[in-house]
């Protein structure tokens, strides 16, 4: 057992505070970039420090975010003024996140595959990252949904790896985010995601508990079940939040003291529904709390409207402010269309 047991069962706890979800902003430099150039941003690191200190610097952005996920490049950033955002973060009571995979790479031997890469040296980036004040991780498994994919091979290699890093992390006190996210590209129906899904879900735990993986010391981050984006017949709000919380129950232990979903291509208005109706509708049965770990769904409307524009910062800010808002709602259950159309005021 890891000698910050204690420590680990307190943060997991307040990362999934009621009301609360977990803000991503762990983009790779080649994401983020991406981004920046469809709005005409440059792509600098000034730029992208710019915009990490747009979000950080958001008034009262903990009365519903609980911690955010940064990554390397960010967690080692200052404000303009110079400050460092690890110190922004610990004044403003938002638990620092980190990033330690090093993105999904093609799978040998599996055509259309990844598998997530990272161990190496990790336990020494574990120390670094504690030492500068994270107490949480992030590690992304990717599945596809294809003719004859996911094989097991896929499967079981982002599982072993998962599972590897999770036990690293608990080790050196950090809580470990279990991240396998069945991607929402392809025309496969709500159950066929459900398949997948159960299978991924079945093989990690599988992997978590033969990697001694303390299963109330982490946080699931996974996809919801819901259709391709070029299915024929799109899942209903509905469907998607049966076959979600039905899917969950089937795999995850209720000793897993949260799960925190990501957005996965979703619409805001998607990810805000979904996530509020499976709150709304099955609470009762959910042994674990369960809220967002979004990137886009919370940012995307903030970085258009700033579109590195720095007199745009306290109007991006409120933009920001309101989906971090309606999703803290949605994690509640207390999420409706009508709070969609109010105008974003930093209460």
């Amino acid at each position: 057992m890891s000698s910050y047991a204690e420590e680990l069962r307190a943060t997991a706890q307040a990362m999934m505070a009621p009301g609360k979800g977990i803000l991503a902003m762990d983009e790779s430099h080649s994401t983020c970039n991406q981004r920046f150039e469809k709005l005409g941003i440059p792509t600098t690191e000034e730029r992208r420090r710019a915009y990490r200190e747009l979000i950080l610097t958001t008034p009262k952005l903990s009365d519903f975010i609980s911690g955010a996920i940064l990554y390397d490049e960010t967690i080692r950033q200052s404000s303009q003024a110079g400050l460092p955002f690890t110190q922004m973060m610990q004044a403003a009571g938002l638990i620092i996140g980190i990033k330690v995979d090093t993105g999904a790479k093609d799978l040998a031997a599996c055509a259309g595959e990844k598998v997530t890469e990272g161990l190496d040296g990790l336990r020494e980036r574990i120390a670094e990252y504690y030492q500068m004040g994270a107490r949480f991780a992030k590690w992304r498994a990717v599945i596809t949904i294809g003719s004859q994919m996911p094989s097991l091979t896929c499967l079981e290699a982002n599982a072993h790896a998962l599972a590897r890093y999770a036990a690293l992390c608990q080790e050196g006190g950090l809580v470990p985010i279990v991240e396998p996210e069945v991607l929402i590209d392809g025309n496969h129906s709500i159950q066929r995601c459900d398949e997948v899904t159960d299978q991924t879900l079945q093989v990690v735990f599988s992997q978590l508990r033969l990697q001694k993986v303390a299963l109330d010391q982490m946080v699931l981050k996974p996809s919801m079940v819901i259709s391709g984006q070029d299915c024929a017949q799109p899942a209903s709000v509905e469907q998607v939040a049966e076959f979600t919380v039905n899917c969950l129950r089937r795999n995850v232990p209720a000793t897993v003291p949260g799960i925190a979903f990501l957005s996965g291509g979703q619409s805001n208005l998607q990810a805000s529904q979904h996530l509020n109706l499976i709150n709304a509708q099955y609470a009762d049965r959910l042994p674990w709390r369960v809220t967002f770990s979004y990137a886009r769904a919370i940012q995307q409307t903030a970085l258009e409207h700033w579109a590195g524009n720095d007199a745009q910062i306290p109007a991006a800010q409120q933009l920001l402010y309101h989906r971090a808002k309606l999703n803290g709602a949605a994690s509640l259950g207390q999420y409706s269309a009508e709070m969609e159309q109010q105008q974003p005021v930093l209460a």
